[in-house]
């Protein structure tokens, strides 16, 4: 009986595979908004004024993050606790495939989170103007939540490793 649950819980895993191809899923949503938002840029970019064209690329940037984070935790999520990917030896490797533990994920992540949560504040300095001080203030405020964090967490993965 308990050989039949060990296995059972270990074969289990496989239900994360969906989990991350809908990741990928997301990946192609996420692209195709981002070609959205350049296509609707493009024909007015001579008409714009520069803060309005600056506040569309940060929202680019921010796009571009958000997909590079969800390969990270794709990838690397479906290697440490799935299966590790079997890539043809003729074919390009991430230099980072099969090197990422959970810890050094949980890391990467916190920091694009970090990343991610910058371009959006600085997207909302500059709208400042037309966005209410008690907003502004809350924006601070869970930002720094976020750079709080990673670095807690950062040091006590440094701790542990030890």
């Amino acid at each position: 009986m308990e050989r039949f649950i060990e296995n059972a819980m270990y074969t289990s895993r496989w239900l994360l595979a969906p989990i991350y191809f809908g990741l990928s899923l997301g990946l192609l949503a996420l692209a195709l908004k981002f070609f959205q938002e350049v296509f609707h840029v493009i024909p007015n970019v001579f008409s714009m004024a520069e803060s309005d064209l600056i506040l569309v690329l940060l929202s680019l940037i921010d796009m571009a993050l958000v997909g590079g984070l969800l390969v990270m935790v794709m990838i690397s999520g479906y290697e440490n606790f799935v299966s590790q990917l079997d890539i043809d030896e003729d074919k390009e490797k991430l230099h980072w495939l099969g090197t990422m533990d959970s810890s050094s994920l949980k890391m990467k992540v916190a920091a694009s989170i970090v990343a991610i949560s910058s371009i959006h504040l600085l997207r909302i300095f500059m709208d400042a103007k037309n966005v209410d001080p008690e907003h502004l203030q809350w924006y601070v405020i869970i930002h720094m939540t976020f750079v709080i964090s990673a670095f807690a967490m950062g040091y006590l993965d440094k701790l542990t490793k030890h």
